[in-house]
């Protein structure tokens, strides 16, 4: 897969014009992951909260599982605020006639009213077809605890999800055998849109220190912050456990979802030593709720902006960037064009200018990749660390 992903960049950068038709290899390939996604978290938590047995202990997994989520959030929060005010890449920068992109009109309409609507939909089918997952870790982690409760007829519809899983965890497997070519694909495709190596530098030029900033504020993350959770508090070798999570994280950089991610991230913290029972508990719900790399950069996005149109933030705003940067990582997931909703609905939240968004999500590729890899790395970590003090 890494070969494929610098074959792919090469051709991208090198023949913009093959690599555009190339793209379509990649695409197929991602849409497989997707296709399988939706059966496999609705099949992954009926099974695994069914397999608790005792209803009780939903809450003692569940209670670590959201613990965990939420520390690591505001553990990046605090770590993104914290470097770009040290390293200030606003200061200086050329984006005060920037335009706001297509789309903040409709997005400034989403308050916090819609953001909590989008954790329950009254159409789970049509949530299911449009990509909008979370309403449906709830009802299959309620569906799940409510097979507990009937007897004989709930264990024989936990015992059909159970195959369910089995056979989609097998589609899983066939797919990967596509995976150095779908990430050729994608990643050609994505250089050639860009307009080759040279469009790639000239857009990165304008924004390059904002970039670093959080690029250096992931590596962090990933590294030290939830290296050391790792290693203090599930007991495992971060580097090891690192290596078994190799296809899920090149995955992850290579399509920039969390979600289509997560068959191969249940393969790797399972193959890894995680346990059955809490994987596949804490990773889908963590490919829904858990954005520790999304939330990152939305504080360091915000600040950013407050620097160049030379807004100086508050105590009190701060606080308020890091308490609404946290929330809307989490309720993002039921609302159309999530990326930009949360963005609009932090600056919103401390009164910064929408403008700023136009430059930021023109690189907005580049960075997902690297965030969604540390978000995807926050939820393999989260997996083994509750799989230890749940098996206590």
């Amino acid at each position: 897969m890494v070969t494929g992903a610098l074959a792919g960049g090469l051709l991208g950068a090198l023949a913009p014009e093959v690599a555009y038709h190339v793209e379509m290899v990649g695409e197929l390939w991602i849409r497989l992951l997707q296709m399988l996604v939706v059966p496999l978290i609705v099949a992954s938590i009926i099974q695994g909260v069914g397999s608790l047995g005792d209803i009780r202990h939903l809450g003692k997994l569940g209670g670590i599982t959201i613990g965990y989520y939420l520390l690591t959030s505001g553990l990046a929060i605090l770590l993104g605020i914290f470097l770009v005010n040290v390293i200030q890449p606003g200061i200086g920068a050329d984006i005060a006639g920037a335009a706001a992109p297509p789309g903040v009109e409709v997005s400034m309409e989403v308050g916090w009213r819609d953001l909590i609507r989008g954790f329950i939909s009254p159409n789970l089918l049509a949530s299911a077809a449009q990509g909008e997952l979370l309403p449906l870790v709830i009802f299959a982690l309620a569906f799940g605890a409510a097979l507990t409760t009937v007897g004989e007829n709930g264990r024989a519809v936990l015992q059909f999800f159970e195959g369910v899983l089995g056979a989609i965890l097998k589609l899983v497997s066939l797919v990967m055998w596509a995976g150095p070519l779908g990430v050729f694909g994608l990643v050609g495709g994505r250089f050639a849109t860009a307009g080759g190596l040279d469009g790639i530098l000239a857009l990165l030029v304008g924004v390059g220190l904002f970039m670093m900033t959080v690029v250096v504020g992931l590596a962090i993350h990933a590294g030290l912050t939830l290296g050391l959770i790792l290693h203090v508090m599930g007991r495992r070798s971060p580097m090891s456990y690192m290596r078994s999570l190799g296809t899920a994280l090149t995955s992850a950089f290579a399509t920039a979802s969390s979600s289509a991610t997560l068959p191969l991230t249940l393969q790797g913290v399972e193959q890894a030593g995680v346990s059955t029972r809490s994987s596949r508990f804490v990773l889908p719900v963590g490919a829904t709720v858990n954005m520790d790399g999304s939330a990152l950069y939305e504080a360091v996005a915000a600040v950013f902006i407050a620097q160049a149109w030379g807004i100086e933030l508050s105590i009190g705003a701060l606080m308020a960037l890091f308490i609404v940067a946290t929330i809307s990582a989490i309720g993002a997931a039921g609302i159309p064009e999530a990326g930009l909703v949360t963005m609009v609905v932090v600056l919103q939240a401390v009164g910064l200018p929408l403008e700023g968004l136009g430059l930021l999500l023109a690189i907005d590729w580049v960075i997902d990749r690297f965030r969604t890899a540390v978000n995807v790395w926050g939820d393999a970590v989260g997996a083994a660390v509750v799989d230890r003090y749940v098996a206590v």
